[in-house]
């Protein structure tokens, strides 16, 4: 029999510890021994932040990251096809959501290979229902582009989403830019619109604020180096009209 491909959720800020990692999480952490990491080093050290009484050197571990294509894929999978359980392990969060695992997960499904998501947490997830925005009807963008003329393109178009269909618009940014992309959000969107801003999620300096833009201009926060989550939406009940 094949083994399963367990999707296995870490930590979102290096200020957490084992207390953010679910028992079901831990058991299988306990029980398996190959494992596909986007680094391998943070993987090993997140494993042996839970003390879980595993000899960390006996782990197998493969590199999976954003240039892992399906051939290679057909090589990492050996172990599941000889009878072992391999868990995924994304550098924050879960795998497979704003993240490479999901070439490993369209391979399992290809392949009959049971795939089991593990429960933990999402920043993106943890950003929307921190937003006060819909959390009904939203849409993901990932990451905007970097050329400025198509960045503001981008968020015109997702302003006009909101007020269009009242769908939530999230997206980020590599943290060292996020301060080039509050500056374009201001200098763009209309002064009625509301933006949510989700820094350091679970973090010692969590920081979630909804605003319009008009009241962001008073106090623009600096978010340098900081993993942060952009949301546009509208707060219940108020919708932009312009």
């Amino acid at each position: 029999m094949s083994g399963l491909l367990f999707l296995i959720p870490c930590y979102l800020s290096e200020a957490n510890d084992a207390s953010f990692i679910t028992p079901i999480v831990k058991d299988v952490l306990s029980n398996t021994s190959f494992f596909l990491a986007e680094n391998v080093r943070t993987a090993r050290r997140f494993i042996s932040s839970l003390k879980l009484d595993v000899d960390i050197s006996s782990l197998h571990f493969e590199v999976m990251d954003k240039s892992t294509d399906m051939y290679t894929i057909e090589y990492l999978m050996k172990p599941i096809l000889e009878g072992q359980d391999l868990g995924i392990i994304s550098e924050a969060g879960l795998p497979g959501l704003a993240d490479p695992g999901n070439v490993a997960v369209s391979w399992a499904h290809k392949n009959n290979i049971r795939v089991v998501p593990l429960p933990g947490a999402s920043s993106i997830q943890m950003a929307l229902i921190g937003s006060g925005f819909n959390g009904q009807q939203f849409t993901f963008h990932g990451y905007l582009p970097i050329d400025k003329k198509e960045r503001a393109q981008d968020i015109l178009r997702l302003e006009k989403e909101v007020n269009r269909t009242g769908y939530t618009q999230i997206f980020m940014e590599t943290p060292f830019r996020n301060d080039q992309m509050v500056s374009a959000i201001l200098a763009i969107c209309n002064p009625q619109t509301y933006l949510s801003v989700a820094a350091d999620i679970s973090g010692e300096n969590e920081f979630i604020a909804t605003m319009t833009i008009e009241e962001w201009k008073k106090s623009i926060p600096s978010l340098h180096k900081i993993p942060t989550i952009f949301c546009l939406g509208n707060l219940y009940g108020l919708i932009n009209l312009f």
